[in-house]
Order: structure tokens, then C-alpha cells, then sequence
């Protein structure tokens, strides 16, 4: 749907060089993007990495970019499609008027068309050029494999694949926009983590299932099917002692931070139907 005009004409107490637009004589008047200069920078490999942080890299090399534009690429590469112009100029720059938001997208686009052609714009629409790998994209697909019970099809350089499922969507921006697709992510990679663990475990790879099930607990420590799949791992290897132990951190861990005792399920994992708190009374969380 698009933004309806709100009439607002100026934006007090907020300081104006954080939304002035780049003079007219910089930009293209309509299109929002300048032709090819003779300097600009030829087609490369092109990466953007969401997890842990936003960081575009060009042939290996980061580019530094100023946070209009960084903001309109994250928001192009969470919307894997074809979306309108006022659609992200509304929802980018939601506080000013339509036509100072339209103003800030042109002024993004042209500053972004200096490191070539990351973006395709046909007509009233936009979208990231396909070129750009992405690497929350690539952690998706691969969790989702692992949720279909396949072995994942992206080991990278970088990191092991269960890392990039350890580490949130723009985990220091807190746009509505950014916040609904991190939960998203947060939900997906979580489940792919311990169903990873589980299917490590039942083939005899434990050293990998714990530490894809210390990942899964790490994301998220209050997560008590993470730490199920765990404790199920030190079972199969039959260290009931390291079973145990993770219990008791949990248990610890949901008594102080919720004040709520684990479930029988879990319990019942270390033999421990009584639930009682003396249980953890001297544990030490490491």
C-alpha cells in the first residue's frame, strides 16, 4: 500500500543536514540515477553480509557507505522482489513528507550508482541486482535444507555453516522493518540449529552435534528445546555427567531469569522428577 501524504512541511528539533538531499545538480531529476561516468567502477564480484552487521564488499574490498544508502540496500535485499519507489521512500524515510522522502532516495541511489550497478531500476520500481550474493539469503536456504533433513549445500570460506545461523539480522538496527525479518531469521535458524544437532547425533558425529547444540544454546539460553538436543548428544556418547552439568545450567539459568522451574520433559532427560531447586543450589555457570 502506498504512504499516504501526510503534509508535513519541516521537521523541528531534528538536525537538517541528516535528511538534506543532494543538490539537484548531482542527481538525475527523475530517474534517481546518473549515467556511467568514464571513472566509475567496473562490474565485480559484489557481497553483502547482514549477520553480525551490515557490509558491502566489492571484489573483496569493503566500500564505506553513508547510512541512507546502507539502509536502502538492506531494505532492497530483504525484499526479494520488485517493490515501488514510494513504497521505499515511505518506508525509509517515514517522518518527512513524500516529497522530501522521494528527494532521499534519489540522493541514496546516485550515491550507490558511483560503485556500479547494484541496483536495477525499471520504471516506478526497484530492486537489488542479482548479482549480489547475500549471505543471509544463503543462510536461509541452507537452514531450510537441514530442516528438510538434507545435508547443507554452502560450506563457507569464512565460517562453518552452523556460525552463520549463530548470528542475528542486523542485530544493531531497530527499524520496525529490520525487527519483523530478524525474528523471522531468529525462528528459522534456531530450529535448523537443533535439528542439525539431532541429525549429527543420530549418525555418530558428536563432537559436531555439540557444538552445533553449544550454538544453538548460545543464540538463544533460555531455549529449552536447544538445550534438549544437547543433553540428548552428551547422552549418545554416554557422558551422563556433561548431561547433567547442562541441565543444572539450565535449570539455574530459567529459575533467575523467569523464575520458573524446567519442564518434566527435560527433567526426565537426567532422571530428575522432583524439580527442585536445590538441584542447581552450588552450580556454577561457565
Amino acid at each position: 500500500m502506498l504512504r499516504q501524504h501526510r503534509g508535513r512541511t519541516s521537521r523541528q528539533g531534528r538536525d537538517p543536514l541528516s535528511w538534506r538531499a543532494e543538490p539537484r545538480s548531482n542527481r538525475a531529476a527523475d530517474s534517481g540515477v546518473r549515467p556511467p561516468s568514464p571513472g566509475q567502477r567496473e562490474q565485480g564480484v559484489a557481497r553483502l553480509a547482514l549477520l553480525k552487521g551490515f557490509q558491502l564488499s566489492l571484489d573483496g574490498q569493503p566500500v564505506e557507505l553513508p547510512l541512507s544508502a546502507q539502509r536502502l540496500i538492506a531494505f532492497l535485499a530483504l525484499n526479494d522482489h520488485p517493490v515501488q519507489r514510494a513504497f521505499v521512500a515511505g518506508t525509509l524515510w517515514l517522518e518527512t513528507t513524500d516529497e522530501r522522502a522521494a528527494a532521499n532516495l534519489r540522493s541514496a541511489l546516485w550515491r550507490l550508482h558511483r560503485h556500479g550497478d547494484l541496483i536495477d531500476a525499471t520504471g516506478s520500481q526497484l530492486r537489488l541486482s542479482p548479482r549480489i550474493s547475500i549471505d543471509l539469503k544463503e543462510a536461509a536456504t541452507c537452514a531450510r535444507q537441514v530442516l528438510d533433513g538434507l545435508p547443507p549445500s554452502r560450506e563457507s570460506d569464512q565460517e562453518p555453516f552452523h556460525l552463520s545461523l549463530g548470528s542475528d539480522l542486523l542485530p544493531d538496527w531497530y527499524e520496525d522493518w529490520v525487527l519483523i525479518e530478524r525474528e523471522r531469521f531468529r525462528q528459522l535458524r534456531l530450529h535448523a540449529l537443533e535439528s542439525l544437532c539431532e541429525q549429527l547425533t543420530n549418525t555418530g558425529r558428536f563432537a559436531e552435534a555439540i557444538e552445533v547444540g553449544l550454538t544453538a544454546v548460545a543464540a538463544e539460553p533460555l531455549r529449552e528445546s536447544a538445550h534438549r538436543a544437547l543433553i540428548r548428544t552428551f547422552l549418545a556418547e554416554g557422558n551422563r555427567g556433561e548431561a547433567i552439568h547442562q541441565y543444572r545450567v539450565y535449570d539455574q539459568l530459567l529459575r533467575e531469569g523467569l523464575g520458573v522451574a524446567p519442564s518434566d520433559q527435560i527433567r526426565q532427560l537426567v532422571g530428575d522428577p522432583s524439580g527442585d531447586a536445590a538441584v542447581t543450589k552450588h552450580v556454577t555457570l561457565q
